[in-house]
């Protein structure tokens, strides 16, 4: 890592340069946390085919092992974003854990097996009903249902009109959500339906908790990353340092509220290198 190409970034918040330098100081303490697509992986057109950026392996790797832990938090199933992200057996990840479906799922390195209580019936049932939704709303044509296995998504970049078709579907959406004890995530051009309870901040929080960080690193892209970054907001007042990073510039409030906006997964694959970059510096001089 004596590449000098990843300059470290200053954080814009001064709650941000706090939450940076205690990761810097004792990264024995820190927990780094990303959301998968968008964030370490870039938005395409089908699901199916998004994949990490070629650099994110390397320098999470690179990371890992200088800091307490490294977690992948999504809302794809935690199997799949690990495959997606070529994270098995990688030297350097032998910690790494993905929490899958918004933390319902657990996917750990050393063991490389996933833990998940049983699927929640009205995904199911859901599921089921959703074709006949989408053609009553006229907004079939081009949307992509995704099936998820503890939940699913619809998802409208790929109509003619994806904007018009994402609002009209957000009520129907709503109404076969609540009939079934489910709700609506929206993201961006995708509507998924999972059920209450679980989110990338409860799923944040609990494991904060567990490593005992002292400081926590969240990036991500969209507006499931908001309970995230309220998790990381709360920590603060409790006197654990903490460090927003957004990705992109596709969700206004996200970046309002990030301590750092980085232009999309390559420019945050450069920050964690940058981080590698610098705490093996640190532990050289």
């Amino acid at each position: 890592m004596g590449n000098p190409d990843h300059p470290l970034p200053t954080p814009s918040t001064q709650a941000g340069r706090e939450g940076l330098a205690a990761l810097l100081a004792r990264p024995g303490r820190a927990v780094v946390a990303l959301d998968f697509d968008g964030t370490l992986a870039d938005i395409v057109p089908d699901p199916e085919r998004s994949r990490a950026h070629p650099g994110a392996v390397p320098a999470l790797s690179a990371l890992a092992p200088r800091v307490a832990s490294v977690a992948v938090i999504t809302g794809r199933p935690a199997d799949v974003a690990v495959r997606y992200g070529g994270f098995a057996g990688v030297p350097g990840l032998d910690h790494l854990v993905v929490l899958g479906h918004y933390g319902a799922e657990r996917w750990d390195a050393v063991t490389a097996t996933v833990h998940a209580p049983d699927p929640h019936p009205g995904v199911a049932a859901a599921l089921a009903e959703l074709p006949a939704v989408l053609e009553r709303t006229g907004a079939g044509s081009g949307t992509w249902i995704e099936e998820k296995g503890r939940a699913v998504a619809v998802h409208t970049r790929r109509a003619s009109a994806p904007q018009a078709a994402f609002d009209a579907l957000r009520g129907p959406l709503g109404s076969l959500a609540a009939r079934h004890g489910l709700i609506v995530e929206p993201g961006r051009l995708v509507l998924e339906l999972r059920p209450p309870g679980v989110d990338k901040g409860v799923a944040l929080a609990e494991y904060v908790r567990e490593t005992g960080a002292e400081s926590v690193l969240y990036a991500g892209d969209d507006l499931g990353d908001l309970a995230a970054y309220a998790a990381v907001e709360e920590l603060r007042t409790a006197g654990t340092a903490g460090l927003l990073v957004c990705s992109g510039t596709e969700v206004p409030e996200l970046a309002r509220r990030a301590d750092l906006s980085l232009p999309g997964p390559a420019a945050v694959v450069g920050l964690l290198a940058a981080l590698a970059q610098h705490l093996e510096r640190s532990r050289e001089a």
